[in-house]
């Protein structure tokens, strides 16, 4: 057997502080260093010394914690090392391969509560590296090279494949998604985008294809998200068992099963590998690009391991990229680091010309991107409890420009239409405020608080009753704003009805500044505000100015002091959008103060 050289210096984007795709990184230089120093560096390479021990007396025992779906893979790379005693320095290597999720090892060594058992770590997105680096706390990982790729695609039945053109329509991620969205015979399953980085890369990619598009990308992945939501699985395996078992109808009839699963192309291979008929899956790579699933070869505590321990693991990564390693991994359904197609694998899980199976991967989402994404798949997941407070003042009759329509009536239209990005089970409620409009108060409760899909007194549902109660809104002629009155009776009253495990927060529309000298001031409202807030029983203010003659620094002084913030839209058309962004930024705050 030859020498070993390491792999090629590749570079290729990426964002944040996640290492870059297949990088070289310190720790490879340092543990090649530690070789020369320590005289050995061509065993290290060739691991081929000869020595008399047996290798049970003087292997060099390593432990990987490895993602469930290359495990297989690599625990058979390690069974042939052992059977041919492939060693370093001399000493045998004997790797054991655990099966374990990614999510799982990330939060661990994050919390950094105990020193891990185990020296190597893979899994299968180098996204889990930011979180388990935490706030820094928690134990070393250094990462090194990328040892395989999946691309993520979406998987469907063959019935529901063919409805949709198989194989030779092809789509874009927001084409293909909002088709499925649309058809009431098609299902989308997905992993839970917190332990799943299958299911969280795809967000991402649905927006982008949406901004592409000129679609609005904050609102198509919110309404993706909430769809998945209602079909959620925990993890890649238990979406894999939410599909058809065979091709019977009562399987295709059974309102549990999905028609369509968001899936690596690894998984689909290992599924169609165990399946036949209409078991087998179909597979759509969207043409705007498919994120891949990388593989990170991850030492862990390095510091603390011994100079053998990590010239081992050093031998073992160099042994995954041999050209048996590859074989074995091509084999049980991967790509190689490069992310090149071959036919016969993408045939197996499911792929077929003219689906652009090997067109060029876009760059990977940066951290910052993920985080706000996982940020607003939390609050999906959560369900809200939101109390929208409308501006009914006269000048909400004004008409806006460019529009035959009034700013009440286009605002009206706006949150009909958010409405229906929202579950059955958020709840929503309505108030609506200008001057002396309820006695004294400048404020009136329209609609309680409630659940959108409970059953709503007269008949119909609650989200029926709002709708019907947004479409009845009217300007007051000679209403003025009442803000600051409206805004502490309306924070009290969610802090008062909080229902803890949504997110709870108040929303105000308004196109004006306070106009009611008796109010409490501006500076008594922040302060009462500051005051009551309370950390444990978050309730985020989300002010939103409608039109010129809002006033968006006064309204983001005020909603600030609640972890909220103001929010500035010239067409009320915008509304929609703005509501979803608001909610998906505060909930992301409110999750970072809860962790």
């Amino acid at each position: 057997m030859g020498r070993h050289s390491l792999p090629d210096d590749r570079r290729a984007a990426g964002g944040g502080d996640r290492p870059p795709r297949r990088r070289r990184t310190v720790v490879i230089a340092t543990m090649l260093v530690l070789a020369v120093a320590g005289g050995t560096a061509v065993a290290a390479q060739g691991g081929l010394l000869s020595f008399s021990k047996s290798c049970e007396e003087s292997a060099v025992h390593l432990s990987m914690m490895a993602s469930p779906d290359i495990a297989p893979a690599v625990r058979a790379v390690a069974d042939r090392a052992r059977e041919d005693e492939v060693r370093s320095d001399g000493r045998c290597i004997d790797v054991n391969v655990v099966a374990r999720d990614s999510y799982k090892v990330a939060d661990a060594l994050a919390s950094g509560t105990r020193a891990p058992d185990y020296q190597i770590w893979l899994p299968d997105s180098d996204l889990w590296l930011s979180r388990a680096k935490g706030d820094g706390d928690g134990v070393a990982i250094s990462p090194g090279d990328s040892v395989a790729t999946s691309p993520v695609a979406l998987a469907m039945v063959p019935k529901a494949a063919k409805r949709f053109g198989w194989p030779k329509k092809t789509y874009s991620w927001a084409e293909l998604t909002g088709g499925a969205m649309e058809s009431d015979e098609v299902h989308i399953g997905a992993a839970d985008p917190a332990r799943s980085a299958t299911g969280l890369l795809a967000l991402p990619s649905i927006g982008a294809s949406a901004e592409k598009q000129g679609g609005d990308s904050d609102t198509r992945v919110a309404a993706t998200a909430k769809l998945l939501a209602q079909r959620m699985s925990d993890g890649d395996t238990q979406v894999e068992a939410t599909l058809p078992q065979d091709g019977s109808g009562a399987e295709e009839g059974n309102p549990a099963r999905n028609q369509a699963v968001l899936l690596s192309e690894q998984a689909a291979f290992a599924h169609n590998a165990e399946s036949a008929g209409a078991g087998k899956l179909d597979l759509f790579y969207p043409k705007d690009g498919t994120p891949l699933l990388n593989y990170p070869f991850t030492l862990v505590d390095e510091q603390h391991r011994s100079t053998e321990e990590g010239r081992a693991a050093l031998r073992f990564m160099t042994l995954l990229s041999e050209d048996s390693s590859l074989r074995t991994l091509q084999e049980h359904g991967f790509r190689t680091t490069s992310g090149t197609a071959d036919e016969k694998l993408v045939a197996a899980a499911g792929g077929r010309s003219p689906q652009p199976y090997d067109a060029t991967q876009p760059p990977a989402p940066s951290d910052e991107t993920l985080q706000e994404t996982l940020g607003m798949w939390t609050i999906t997941v959560q369900s809200a409890r939101l109390t929208t407070v409308v501006d009914a003042s006269g000048s909400m009759a004004a008409i806006v420009p460019g529009r035959n329509q009034s700013r009440m009536d286009v605002t009206k239209a706006s949150l009909i239409q958010a409405l229906n990005q929202f579950t059955p089970n958020d709840e929503i409620g309505l108030w609506e405020f200008a001057t002396t409009l309820d006695g004294d108060k400048d404020y009136r409760r329209l609609v309680t608080t409630a659940r959108l899909g409970d059953a709503a007194k007269g008949g119909g549902t609650h989200r029926e009753k709002l709708a019907a109660a947004f479409a009845a809104l009217k300007p007051v002629p000679d209403g003025a704003t009442g803000l600051y009155d409206t805004a502490l009776a309306a924070y009290k009253e969610a802090q008062r009805t909080y229902v803890k495990g949504k997110f709870n927060a108040v929303v105000i529309l308004t196109d004006g500044s306070n106009q009611d000298e008796k109010s409490i001031s501006r500076s008594g409202l922040v302060d009462e505000l500051k005051s009551i807030a309370d950390p444990d029983r978050p309730v985020p203010l989300l002010a939103i100015a409608v039109g010129p003659e809002a006033d968006r620094e006064e309204l983001d002084e005020i909603a600030k002091v609640t972890g909220g913030g103001g929010y500035q839209v010239n067409d009320p058309a915008e509304i929609q959008a703005v509501i979803l962004q608001a909610v998906m930024t505060a909930g992301e705050g409110v999750r970072a103060a809860e962790h």
